[in-house]
């Protein structure tokens, strides 16, 4: 009979939430594959983005060595989160074990995916469309949180991904809804970033909006705003962007 491991806390919503925004947030991670020669393991940085359900997503070269291992064994390992300042053990991490999904360039999720990398890492602009370039998506089948010091975890997907009737609705809506939210109304836009995300300085725009929330860039600093409850019809997404900035100007005095 297995012992049971007492270092690993039952998973609560704090952790959930605390989860849902690493993996939301995070620019860049830590990557590991299993290489074809030998089967070691090989880990490198890469570019993240998320698809409309949260999901992992990265961009890279056919020539890299991480491919290699991603083409050798769809199973990888991503790990999210700063370290920030002060000792980089006390920082919440996640590590995410993933099905690597190669994304044909004829596969109808393919513009969507391309969209939401771009707004997030502009500079991709530069080599997005060469032809050794791919989209893979990262589906997680487990994952391994730690908050912090004695704050450990064991999560399953359904704990940070979104589920809602009204992901492929708000996929079909979310390149024109980003466009004029950053258009039309960019003092909400401002709003947003300056009170509900805390961040004091910058231009902000916003990057990708799904079920759970939306993203706020600013130049190389990424801000995720949480809904209080994920939308389950995409038809709640502009008045529920309108209250959010409502209550963010009221709390201003």
């Amino acid at each position: 009979m297995a012992k049971k491991n007492h270092t690993i806390r039952e998973t609560d919503d704090e952790a959930r939430a605390l989860a849902r925004r690493l993996v939301s947030s995070s620019r860049h991670g830590s990557l590991a594959v299993l290489l074809p020669q030998g089967g070691h393991p090989f880990a490198s940085r890469t570019a993240v983005a998320n698809d409309i359900n949260r999901t992992p997503v990265i961009l890279v070269s056919a020539l890299s060595e991480h491919t290699a291992g991603l083409s050798n064994d769809p199973r990888v390992s991503l790990l999210l989160g700063e370290p920030g300042k002060g000792d980089p053990l006390a920082h919440p991490r996640i590590t995410l074990q993933c099905q690597a999904e190669w994304i044909d360039r004829k596969d109808d999720r393919q513009a969507r995916l391309r969209a939401r990398f771009l707004r997030r890492h502009p500079k991709s602009a530069l080599y997005v469309d060469f032809p050794d370039f791919a989209f893979f998506r990262l589906n997680p089948v487990s994952a391994s949180l730690n908050g912090g010091f004695g704050k450990a975890y064991h999560l399953l997907p359904e704990d940070f991904l979104i589920k809602s009737a009204a992901v492929d609705p708000l996929a079909d809506l979310e390149t024109s809804a980003v466009k004029h939210m950053n258009n039309d109304h960019a003092d909400a836009v401002a709003v947003y970033a300056r009170i509900i995300a805390g961040q004091k300085t910058g231009k902000w725009s916003m990057s990708a909006i799904d079920a759970a929330g939306f993203d706020l860039i600013s130049g190389d600093r990424l801000a995720r705003i949480e809904f209080d409850a994920v939308l389950q019809d995409s038809s709640r997404l502009a008045p529920t962007l309108a209250e959010l900035a409502k209550v963010a100007r009221e709390s201003q005095g």
